[in-house]
């Protein structure tokens, strides 16, 4: 079947990290500014608002099997077996079902999605600083292989758009959590560090078991891209989103 010239933009507006996009038993994307902010809520305070509803029907996911992490820059992870909506106080969400859309919203922290194809499981990790201290790549890594069986050496990840470290301006205390692999001083900054998030997740995964050549990245930095919004360029509260299922 055709698709209309409607459909065809939306899907066109979806970006996808290349390393992952040639997984028969995966689907995910990110959006951008031309499907709307994802991070507006329904006045019912509902997760599915119409332009979520439009960005899971542009890469062919069923709008009302919409899961949303509640990303409050943590690090816990939570298992969802059914479409409950938002789950609440957790920046990760793990699941094993067909047609399950794991969602959640960013800014300008990295998406990470975890596929098992060997166990047909999966994972989506909402990494910020914090949450990259906290460990949430390694930890959604544990989680795959506590409730689904995953070996680390069989998965395959994926860090979406995100701040990279040229853009990535920090406080001394916070570059201090990671030290000087992933942080560095910045040149007259005053007690400011520029903080690679990207390579601390990579390496994170890595530490985890995940082999290096598996992890893929998309490489767009949201405050230099103009088509994803960005808190560090212009923190307007709009916010992009990354889906992932399980075909």
């Amino acid at each position: 079947m055709r698709r209309s010239s409607t459909e065809a933009g939306a899907a066109a507006a979806v970006l996808r990290i290349p390393g992952l996009a040639g997984q028969p038993g995966l689907v995910h994307g990110f959006s951008t500014l031309a499907l709307g902010n994802m991070g507006a809520r329904s006045v019912d305070g509902h997760a599915l608002t119409p332009a979520r509803k439009a960005f899971a029907e542009a890469i062919g996911l069923e709008p009302g099997r919409l899961v949303a992490a509640g990303a409050v820059h943590g690090a816990e992870v939570a298992r969802v077996d059914e479409p409950v909506g938002v789950v609440r106080g957790c920046d990760a969400l793990i699941t094993d079902r067909p047609g399950l859309a794991l969602f959640a919203t960013f800014a300008d922290c990295y998406p990470i999605v975890l596929y098992d194809p060997a166990r047909r499981a999966l994972a989506l990790g909402h990494a910020g600083w914090r949450g990259s201290a906290g460990a949430v790549a390694a930890r959604a890594v544990e989680a795959l292989r506590r409730e689904f069986g995953s070996r680390p050496e069989d998965l395959i990840a994926g860090l979406g758009p995100g701040i990279c470290a040229g853009c990535y301006e920090v406080s001394e205390e916070v570059a201090g959590q990671f030290g000087p692999a992933h942080a560095r001083a910045v040149d007259g900054g005053q007690g400011r560090a520029l903080l690679d998030l990207a390579a601390v997740n990579v390496d994170q995964l890595v530490a985890a078991g995940v082999p290096r050549e598996r992890v893929h990245l998309h490489g767009a930095c949201t405050r230099e891209c103009l088509q994803l919004p960005s808190h560090r360029r212009f923190p307007d509260g709009e916010r992009f989103a990354c889906i992932a299922a399980i075909r």
